[in-house]
Formats: C-alpha cells, sequence, structure tokens
C-alpha cells in the first residue's frame, strides 16, 4: 500500500516524498480514508506510530477541495491539544504536509502574549492548533469565530482530563457549530475519553490498531529498585556506567526537575529541565537545545511527555513513577518511535509500589526488575505483577531478646526490621468528565 492509493492529492504526495515518507503506518491506512468520507472518528494508536499524519494529511486535502476561504478572524479546522509542546509539535507537522498547499496555519497557547496571536487572527486561518484555556480567551476577546469550523480534531483528549481541562473542553463544544466533523486520536482511551467520544461524536468509526493502553514493543523495559533517598545518587551512578549520551528524564514534580537539573549541573553535565513555571520561550529553547543534542540530560514533569518528538531518542528514565498509570505509556514512547528501538528505566521506590502495580496491570506486563549493586534498597519494594496485585511477603519472626531479669524471656512482639509496610495507596486523581447538552445532531 502507498499513499496514493489512499486518495490522497498530488501535492500531499510530494511534501510526503520530501519527507522520506515511504508507506502508511497501519493507524494512517485505516484512518486517512475514514477521515477523507467525511466520518467522525475514534482512533488509538501507540506512541510513534504516526497519529499526527493520520489526522492532518486528510484534513488538508478535505480543507483544499472544499468550502469556502476563511473568513476574518475565523478558523476551518480546530485541532486541540494538552500542552503548549505538543500544540507547537503538531502545527510543525502540519505546516510540513501543507508546503505545496495554498492553506494557511497557526499554534495558539498560553504562556506568551496573547496580542500577536490576535494580529495573526485577523486574517482568518484555515487550521488552528490550540491549547484549550488560550483557545477560550480569544474566542470571548472576540478575536475569534467558530461558525465557519469544520472539523475538530482531539489530540490526547486523555491527557486533557487528566490536566483539568474537562469544563474547557464542555465550554469549547459549546462555541462549536453543530454540524461538523469530529476526530479522536490517542495512545490510550480511558473509559472516560469513550464516554466523552459518545457525547462529542456522531456515529463515529473506531480505530484499534494495537492492543489498547499497550506500550510499544520496541522499548526495552525494566525497573531498578533503590530507597527515595538515593535516587539521585543511583541516577548518576548509571549515567556513568551507561555512558549515556541522550537522555529524557521525568520527575513528579517541579521542584523535583529543579533538583535534578542542579545535581547534574554541579557535576559538570550539560543538563536542563522544563516544567509549567518555566516561561514558555525557556521551554522551547531547552526542547530545541536537546534535539539538537547540545543538552545531554532533558529533566521535565509531563509537560514533555507528549509532543517531543525526538530522531532516535535512545532512551527515556522515570525518575519518580506518574500518577496516572496512562502517562507512562506516553513517557517511554517518547523513544522507540518510528520503527526505532529503545529503552525505558524506571527507578522505584517503596512508596511507589501501588503505581507501578496500576502501570503493570495498564500494560499486562510485569516489569523485570534489576538490583543495582550497593543500591540495594532497605525499605523492600513489595513485588507486584501485571494483575494489580502487591505481594507481601510474610513477616519472618525474631528470635526472642532476653530481659534482664536472668533466665525469663520477654517475647514481646515479633518485628522485622526488612519488613516496611508499603506507604497509602496513591489516589489516582478524579478525573471530571464533561457532560455536554449534545441535543439532536444533523448529520452530514
Amino acid at each position: 500500500m502507498t499513499f496514493a492509493t489512499l486518495g490522497l492529492i498530488e501535492p500531499l504526495l510530494r511534501a510526503l516524498e520530501t519527507l522520506g515518507y515511504q508507506t502508511p503506518t497501519p493507524v494512517q491506512a485505516q484512518a486517512i480514508p475514514a477521515v477523507l468520507a467525511g466520518r467522525d472518528l475514534m482512533a488509538a494508536a501507540q506512541t510513534g506510530t504516526g497519529k499526527t499524519a493520520g489526522f492532518a494529511l486528510p484534513l488538508l486535502q478535505l480543507l483544499t477541495l472544499e468550502g469556502p476561504k476563511v473568513a476574518a478572524n475565523s478558523a476551518r479546522a480546530l485541532i486541540l491539544c494538552p500542552t503548549r509542546e505538543l500544540a507547537e509539535q503538531v502545527h510543525a507537522s502540519v505546516a510540513e504536509y501543507a508546503q505545496h498547499l495554498p492553506l494557511t496555519t497557526y499554534a495558539v497557547y498560553g504562556g506568551v502574549s496573547i496580542n500577536p496571536q490576535m494580529m495573526k487572527l485577523r486574517k482568518g486561518v484555515d487550521i488552528l492548533v490550540a491549547t484549550p484555556g488560550r483557545l477560550i480567551d480569544l474566542f470571548r476577546q472576540n478575536a475569534l469565530k467558530l461558525n465557519q469550523l469544520q472539523t475538530l480534531v482531539l489530540d490526547e483528549a486523555d491527557r486533557m482530563l487528566d490536566l483539568g481541562f474537562s469544563e474547557e473542553l464542555a465550554n469549547i463544544y459549546r462555541m462549536l457549530p453543530k454540524k461538523r466533523q469530529t476526530l479522536l486520536f490517542s495512545a490510550t482511551f480511558s473509559d472516560d475519553i469513550r464516554l466523552l467520544a459518545g457525547q462529542m461524536l456522531n456515529d463515529p468509526l473506531s480505530i484499534e490498531v494495537s492492543p489498547r493502553n499497550v506500550a510499544a514493543n520496541t522499548v526495552k523495559q525494566w525497573v531498578v529498585p533503590v530507597d527515595k533517598k538515593r535516587k539521585p545518587e543511583l541516577f548518576v551512578h548509571l549515567m556513568r556506567k551507561g555512558r549515556w549520551k541522550q537522555v529524557l528524564v521525568f520527575a513528579k514534580t517541579r521542584n523535583g526537575v529543579d533538583a535534578l537539573v542542579d545535581k547534574l549541573q554541579g557535576l559538570g553535565v550539560n543538563a536542563d529541565g522544563i516544567h509549567g513555571d518555566k516561561p514558555q520561550a525557556t521551554r522551547q529553547r531547552a526542547l530545541d537545545r536537546f534535539k539538537a543534542s547540545e543538552v545531554q540530560i532533558l529533566v521535565a514533569t509531563d509537560v514533555a511527555a507528549r509532543g517531543l518528538d525526538i530522531e532516535d531518542l535512545p532512551l527515556v528514565v522515570n525518575f519518580d513513577l506518574p500518577i496516572v498509570a496512562e502517562d507512562y505509556i506516553h513517557r517511554i514512547g517518547r523513544t522507540g518511535r518510528a520503527g526505532n528501538t529503545g529503552e525505558a528505566i524506571s527507578l522505584v521506590c517503596a512508596d511507589e509500589v501501588n503505581m507501578l502495580s496500576a502501570i503493570e496491570m495498564l500494560t499486562r506486563q510485569t516489569l523485570t526488575r534489576k538490583m543495582e549493586p550497593d543500591f540495594e534498597p532497605e525499605h523492600r519494594v513489595p513485588d507486584t505483577d501485571a494483575s494489580g496485585q502487591v505481594v507481601k511477603k510474610p513477616k519472618k519472626p525474631k528470635k526472642p531478646k532476653a530481659s534482664g531479669g536472668g533466665s525469663k524471656r520477654n517475647l514481646g512482639k515479633w518485628v522485622d526490621s526488612g519488613d516496611v509496610a508499603p506507604a497509602e495507596p496513591s489516589i489516582k486523581p478524579v478525573r471530571k468528565v464533561p457532560v455536554f447538552n449534545t441535543g439532536p445532531r444533523k448529520k452530514k
């Protein structure tokens, strides 16, 4: 199968040839004809399998061949993304595919001045890539009208719910015309997202080209148990032992990112970090330097779990496990992309055992554990498996200690200091699914 057999027009085929695209991936092969046919779509596929091209290519073709010229302060198609980084990544791809087409594209997101974005929208754009908050700001300031919208794309909608965008999605839904095409693309589809799809989509076609919530088999994964306080020391040890050249590291908190970056820089390592407190220009500069191999270690919160596409990134390290299990799939999906192989290492301490169990249950696999000599944890990480069970070893009684009263012995309570109960289960944040007043929908 070729892209030509999917019915794409010549300017798109020429752009794909320039980009080195040869044959469609499975998700592209199924999604492109469905989108061209005007169907609402819900497509799930592993990270790195070409989902962006799966919706962008047919969308560009439909806009080229159909509909009137875009009006002032309007957009004909809207692609919603959960993070600024993903919005930039998606827009860059769309612009590359559209290089031979008479269409305009633009990306808007927070963290930067809204005024240049308002100026750019005055002439209208054919395809607008946006984060939900900035889109609503532009709409409320009358800088953007959506009455001309033909297609809505939700890219990584599950992440939008994780980030608390449920209310924004409900508001955006009310801003849109009833008659439109809606496309949902993601690597993971939770039950919440399926409920959302039922409210937003009209008789959608469902595509799942890989088992639900399964990590790419091109990524070798394993876990290194360690005490929490020794994680930074273990990371530096593994970095030197493995002579790591380019590594993307995920930490749970912004303070955790800054602390690890400071430690690495203090050791002379070329490291940088990105998180939500940093200005967008600073975040983008760090990403660009990492992609250009000018930065060896990039430490990030989950703002980089999606939308970061680096050619042949060899290694991802989970310095902390994610609170939401689905984010693990997206994190390690930054490596092993487009048929390449990669590795994902997770440093896990005892109080993360419930997160580890949730990840293994979601991915339906038990992650291999590798003890690092001299870093064996004092607080044992209980055994887990893909069933979601945390296996606790029975406590071993100690020999009774002799009391100070001659031959009498005080049996007391038997305690094994090597057995430490796991921390309280981590509670997955409750994701509020937006409830839409759908009403009767017109079929196209």
